[in-house]
């Protein structure tokens, strides 16, 4: 290159082959060209909550229909150990839980031989009072032993009753249990849970320290 007096520097003539080339894109035009941006908007707060007053399972309650809430649905074994609780609305009817308690029965052991999934009888008041519960429990060779509406109760039932009074007490010792807080129907059924297994442990825990013998509680 040489430089001439009043003018520029001299540029040398491009060969016929060689072409002027577009300047490489910037990194941002790159990134939006051959893949998708990493960065996402950002969402503040908590998440969105489920438009339903109360949360799943909670529905007016029979004291004030203004309110809503939630009703657990037990049944237990011949000494008040809980073996399934179900969670439903307020108003639901107590017929339609009763197959449902009795196939959630989990499997039971501590006697020589299969564990036991289902129980040899099943007692209820007479808001259990169904032909169609009856008939259903007889299939499942289950003996049902429930008072009929219009006639006296069974005789001896209020005691046998006051066992399945006393696990719900017990169960509502917990005051995450006896009032629902949480909106999310898994995470109470958690808790019950949790509830149901501490009131075992202190079963067994008293029946294992009795001098006659250790023995599962039915």
């Amino acid at each position: 290159m040489c430089k001439t007096r009043g003018q520029g520097p001299a540029h040398r003539p491009l060969a016929a082959s060689r072409s002027l080339r577009e300047t490489a894109p910037p990194p941002a035009r790159r990134a939006e060209r051959g893949r998708r941006p990493r960065l996402v908007p950002r969402v503040r707060g908590r998440l969105a909550r489920p438009r339903e007053k109360g949360g799943a399972a909670s529905g007016p309650s029979p004291v004030g229909r203004r309110k809503t809430g939630s009703k657990h649905r037990l049944i237990c074994g011949g000494r008040g150990a809980p073996l399934h609780v179900i969670t439903t609305a307020a108003n639901v009817n107590d017929i339609t839980q009763t197959l449902d308690l009795v196939d959630g029965i989990p499997p039971v052991a501590g006697r020589p031989g299969r564990p036991r999934r289902r129980p040899g009888s099943v007692l209820g008041d007479k808001a259990y009072d169904s032909k169609a519960v009856r008939r259903q429990l007889r299939h499942r060779r289950i003996l049902p032993v429930i008072s009929h509406k219009g006639a006296p109760n069974i005789k001896g039932l209020g005691k046998l009753r006051y066992v399945v009074e006393q696990t719900f007490a017990l169960l509502h010792q917990f005051k995450r249990l006896a009032i629902r807080w949480e909106r999310r129907l898994e995470l109470h059924n958690a808790l019950v849970s949790l509830g149901c297994s501490r009131i075992c442990w202190r079963r067994l825990k008293k029946a294992g320290s009795h001098p006659r013998g250790r023995g599962v509680p039915s």
